[in-house]
């Protein structure tokens, strides 16, 4: 149609914008900056030279995604007392002052409560202490899980089909949320990845 395309940064164009917005206003905008003998457009990348830079646009989002879960994750400690210095590298020493699995799912409430008296010992519900909202995460999380545990093979599904034949559905979403964090704090102190072939569809 007898035009050419030109790219101006918005940066460039923003001077131009009078008072107000819209898009009348941002159009005129436009117009005047690029009419500009001096003005500065940007190069119209190819396809090629996009494909290019995914990787690392990627990247930046991921090292974003990153940093932001490791801010949270030094906000969530802190209420409970424990201060993680600044760096990705300081709070890997914080998730190792559990001992053990069972430690670890003890402090979300997920383990049972101990009645002791006159040297026996009883087992009742869980204690439903400590991090409310991850107890809860992982309780639902599992409650979906059991749903289609049966379309799935592997040494989880063959312990949740012999927990249902024995417990109530409830009872055993609790178990299997007991039993996912252990395995999450099994996987945060070794840095090993979750073993995806144990639990594939049959």
């Amino acid at each position: 149609m007898g035009h050419d395309v030109v790219l101006v940064p918005p940066s460039y164009v923003k001077p131009y914008v009078k008072r107000g917005k819209n898009d009348a206003v941002d159009a005129a905008a436009i117009c005047e900056a690029m009419s500009r003998p001096d003005m500065r457009f940007a190069p119209i990348k190819t396809a090629d030279q996009q494909a290019v830079l995914m990787p690392h646009k990627t990247r930046d989002l991921l090292i974003k995604q990153r940093t932001m879960s490791v801010n949270a994750l030094r906000g969530h400690l802190q209420e409970f007392g424990l201060i993680a210095p600044k760096g990705i590298h300081r709070v890997k020493d914080k998730p190792s002052v559990f001992k053990s699995g069972r430690d670890f799912s003890a402090s979300l409430g997920l383990t049972s409560s101990q009645h002791s008296s006159g040297g026996k010992k009883k087992l009742g519900g869980v204690t439903k202490k400590g991090n409310r909202c991850l107890r809860k995460m992982l309780v639902v999380g599992r409650t979906s899980v059991l749903r289609v545990a049966h379309k799935y093979k592997g040494a989880p599904a063959e312990w949740i089909a012999a927990m249902r034949a024995r417990k109530p559905k409830r009872v055993v979403a609790v178990a299997l949320a007991n039993k996912l964090a252990r395995i999450c704090r099994a996987i945060m102190s070794t840095g090993e990845s979750f073993r995806r072939e144990l639990f594939t569809r049959a």
